[in-house]
This record gives structure tokens, C-alpha cells and sequence, in this order.
């Protein structure tokens, strides 16, 4: 992976923020503008003068794709998953699915694998193309099929940043003797990701490259506490259909938290020179997911291993769930003070993990619709995290549930979706060369969409036959133990199948 000094970091994005170009953009925007209601250009007026992003979906020109930087590339994901979100899932292993830790590490491995290559895939789109992931998502499923990809994955940045922001409150409320309510923690870290999203692109990137560090310092910290506590024991490899259900009902969690990047993978390299390395963008994003995924989930594994045979771990966890085992472990058995710096500082991390959920979350909603266009970014970024703030709040109590759940549903349909990219991509276009990146807002040149939306309901269909969870389990799912999930699995199976089936009529008659 390419490497880059300090200096060069820093003179790469402070060329790209103050670059000439940026004033050509302002330039657009108020052109494009010039007719909107006084509600918008306060927005538009507002980014001009704090010299934020002011681009929403709109294909960026090759003379403004100046970034070079494949540090950046990896360390914005290597921040974005170092976080106490990753930390969570991975103390879901032996508590909710009853795993050992040599089975959950195992699972974390493999799944993970498996997530963050559709991830590296759609990020090699972005420089070769300057677009973001829903422009280039009408290749895939039509201009008018996009709409349908664009709304849900909307939903799906909301449903991150709300999940994320549950834990963080949780661990903020532990602080001080739980001083701090619960809707005043979700205010605060929501209030750092709107300050970091609404600069736009670089602000993200630049954020993203350094935030990443004292979490994992505080992470190594948490490994010199757990071995101090001498509370870890690794549990039984266990075998059989209902050990193989918890592991695939494990493994759909994982999935679609690691993949969960996918839908909008491409946002984030859209700057960088067309000509990069698409195999050093891929290396570099792959580095940068596997790490923190994979290093961050074993740590939660083992914390929770620990805390099923510690009084004072278990007590403070059944007390403020997760945030709960990280004030124990941090606070109560161990550095006191120095302990509640920690959680304060580690609570904050989430930050770096809803911010590219926030920031893509205005480049989604301007795809659904042409008229949500008229509305800038950054006006979509404070919606969205207006009603993640709505769901944070009551659903703080109920976080296990809420996590397991939403991380699976994330799976199922980003399964769908990456199966329909990925036929169009390989079996059609076969490579970059079957594009015309020029074409991307003529309806005229796009697929009909009629194929991919068949295959999404085919994907739903699978998913629903597939799932293991409390409100429904499907036919196939209960075949395996007590109940193992393979709704993702199921979900990418139909789609392909149904996708395929339909496409090849649909290009040979219609286009």
C-alpha cells in the first residue's frame, strides 16, 4: 500500500479543499440555485461562507479529482470501524448467540472476509468514474430502479447512526454515576457528526485520519485490564446443527455490519485521480476494513467472555448493557478516573463511525427523487440525523435487540444489491470499458430497471425464507438447529438467479 508523510497528507487535502476549483464549484451552486426559495440558499450562502462542500450527487470533473492519497482511502474505514459499534457486535458472540470464543473468532474471520469485498469492488468505481455510489448504481438498476436502492438506503444510514449513537449514549450515561441523561448523550455525539459532515468530502477524510488513534490506544488499554482481571476463559467448541444455527445467526450479524460500507463505498474515493491503481484502491480499503473489523470484534469477544465470569463486569453489563462492560472494565476494577477519561474519549468515537453513514445519507436522498436535487447536502445530512436522534432515544433500552436485528435486515438487503451490481458488472459490462460515464443522467442510455427490481423482490423472497429472527422465522432457517440464519445467503442466491433471468431478455429486446 502506498505511504505518504505527514506533510503530504496534509498538503494533499489542504490543496484539494482551497484548490482554485472549489470556487468553480460555489460558482455552479449558485447557479443551479439561483431560483430556490430563501430556505435553500441560506443553506448554500451558509456552506459558501464556511467553504464546505456544496456538490451533492452530481458527477465530479476529472480536473477535480486531485486526491492521491491511498492512506486516506484506508484510514477512513480504519476509523470508521475502530469504534465501540465493531467492539458490540463482537460481544454479541458469547452472550446473545451462546458461542465459545474460539467459535466467534472463527466466525468474525471468515464473515468479515466475506463483507468487505463488495466494499473494495465498489470503491475502485469512484476515480475511474466521479461518481458517487447511487450515480453509479443507475448502471446497475436503471434510472428509475435506482429511486427504490436510493430510499432504502437512506433508511439504512439513518438506522446506522441511530444504532451507533445508542451505544455511545450508553457508555456517556455511565460516567459520573450516570449524570448525564441518556437524551443528552444521543444530543452530543449527534452534534459532532453534523459539525463533521457538513464540510463535506475532505473535512470527513482529514477527520478520519487521525481519529482512529486514541481509540486504539484505549483499545490496548482494555487488553492490559482484561488480562489483569484474570477472568477470561475461552469456553467449548461445541458441533452439531444448533451450534451450527448460532453460527450462521453470528455470521449474518457480522455480515452485515462489515458489508454494510457497500451501498455507498464509491462516495469515498470519488475525489481520487482517475488514474489510481484500482488494485492499490482495492488493497487499500481492504487493509483498512479488515483491521479494525476483525481486531476490534475478537476484543469484544473476549471482553464479554471475561464478564461471564466476572461478579462486577456482568453486573455493570445487565446495568447499562454495553457501555456498562466498558465502565467496568475501565472504571471499576481498574483506572477509576484515568478510566472515565477513557469512556468519555472511546464514547466519542462513534462520531467516526456515523459520519460517511450521515454524509452519503444527503448524496442517497438526492437519488430518489430529481426534485430532493434542489436541496443541498447538507440540508438532508441535519434531516437525517434529526430522526436518528427520534429512534436513539427510545430505543436506548432495548439495545441488544435493536442491534441484532437491524445488523441482519442490513445484510439481507445489501445482499440483493450486491448481487444485481455485481451480474451487471462482471456478466454484462464485463469491465470499466462497457461504461459511458457521460450517460449516467439519460434515461435513454441506462438499463430499464425491470430486471433489477425483480431480482430485489426475488432477494426479498430469499431473505424471508432464510431469516432466524424473533418476530418470524422462514422454513429454511428453522431446518438448522433451533433456528439458523441464512437469510443473507438466501437473499444474494435468488437475486442473482432472478436478476439474471430477467436481464438477458431485457437487454436483448429493450436495453
Amino acid at each position: 500500500m502506498q505511504t505518504h508523510d505527514l506533510s503530504d497528507i496534509e498538503k494533499a487535502h489542504d490543496s484539494s479543499i482551497h484548490s482554485a476549483s472549489s470556487s468553480c464549484v460555489q460558482g455552479e451552486a449558485q447557479e443551479k440555485y439561483a431560483d430556490a426559495n430563501g430556505f435553500v440558499r441560506f443553506f448554500n450562502k451558509t456552506a459558501e461562507v464556511l467553504n464546505a462542500e456544496i456538490r451533492g450527487i452530481d458527477r465530479v470533473p476529472e480536473e477535480e479529482q486531485t486526491d492521491t492519497s491511498l492512506w486516506g482511502t484506508a484510514s477512513m474505514w480504519l476509523a470508521a470501524n475502530m469504534v465501540i459499534a465493531t467492539f458490540a457486535l463482537g460481544a454479541l458472540g458469547p452472550k446473545v448467540f451462546g458461542l465459545g470464543f474460539w467459535d466467534s473468532v472463527i466466525c468474525i474471520v471468515f464473515f468479515t472476509i466475506l463483507g468487505i469485498l463488495p466494499v473494495a469492488i465498489f470503491s475502485t468505481f469512484g476515480p475511474v468514474s466521479g461518481l458517487r455510489q447511487m450515480g453509479l448504481t443507475r448502471f446497475w438498476w436503471g434510472y428509475q430502479g435506482v429511486r427504490l436502492a436510493a430510499f432504502i438506503n437512506c433508511v439504512a444510514c439513518i438506522g446506522w447512526c441511530a444504532v451507533n449513537t445508542m451505544v455511545a449514549a450508553q457508555m456517556l450515561s455511565c460516567v459520573n454515576n450516570g449524570g448525564l441523561p441518556p437524551w443528552a448523550s444521543v444530543l452530543i455525539v449527534t452534534a459532532g457528526t453534523v459539525v463533521i459532515t457538513f464540510f463535506g468530502y475532505h473535512v470527513v477524510h482529514l477527520y478520519e485520519m487521525f481519529s482512529w488513534i486514541p481509540n486504539f490506544i484505549i483499545f490496548l488499554i482494555i487488553i492490559a485490564c482484561l488480562a489483569k482481571s484474570h477472568s477470561f476463559t475461552p469456553g467449548v467448541m461445541d458441533s452439531g446443527p444448533i451450534e451450527a444455527g448460532k453460527f450462521l445467526s453470528m455470521g449474518s450479524s457480522i455480515f452485515g455490519f462489515a458489508t454494510g460500507w457497500s451501498s455507498f463505498a464509491a462516495d469515498y474515493t470519488v475525489y481520487m485521480k482517475r488514474s489510481t491503481s484500482k488494485k492499490l484502491v482495492f488493497a487499500s480499503v481492504i487493509a483498512g476494513l479488515s483491521f479494525p473489523l476483525i481486531f476490534v470484534m475478537i476484543l469484544g469477544a473476549a471482553a464479554m467472555s471475561c464478564a461471564l465470569n466476572n461478579e462486577v463486569y456482568m453486573r455493570n453489563y445487565e446495568a447499562h448493557n454495553i457501555g456498562g462492560l466498558f465502565y467496568g472494565i475501565l472504571v471499576d476494577e481498574s483506572l477509576h478516573g484515568f478510566g472515565q477519561f477513557c469512556v468519555v474519549l472511546l464514547s466519542l468515537s462513534t462520531i467516526a463511525n456515523n459520519v460517511p453513514n450521515m454524509y452519503s445519507l444527503g448524496l442517497s436522498a438526492q437519488a430518489v427523487w430529481s426534485q430532493f436535487r434542489k436541496f443541498p447536502r447538507i440540508f438532508w445530512t441535519l434531516l437525517g440525523n434529526g430522526i436518528s436522534v427520534a429512534i436513539a432515544i427510545p430505543a436506548f433500552y432495548h439495545f441488544e435487540s435493536v442491534m441484532h436485528n437491524f445488523m441482519i435486515m442490513i445484510g439481507y438487503w445489501l445482499a440483493a444489491y450486491q448481487a444485481i451490481c455485481l451480474s451487471e458488472h462482471f456478466i454484462y459490462r464485463r469491465d470499466f470499458s462497457g461504461y459511458d460515464f457521460d450517460q449516467w443522467e439519460d434515461p435513454s442510455k441506462l438499463p430499464i430497471g425491470f430486471a433489477a427490481i425483480f431480482g430485489f423482490c426475488c432477494g426479498v423472497a430469499g431473505a424471508c425464507i432464510g431469516m432466524s429472527q424473533q418476530w418470524w422465522t422462514g422454513p429454511i432457517a428453522s431446518l438448522i438447529g433451533k433456528g439458523g440464519d441464512v437469510g443473507f445467503e438466501l437473499s444474494f442466491g435468488f437475486a442473482f438467479v432472478g436478476f439474471n433471468a430477467v436481464r438477458f431478455i431485457e437487454r436483448k429486446y429493450l436495453r
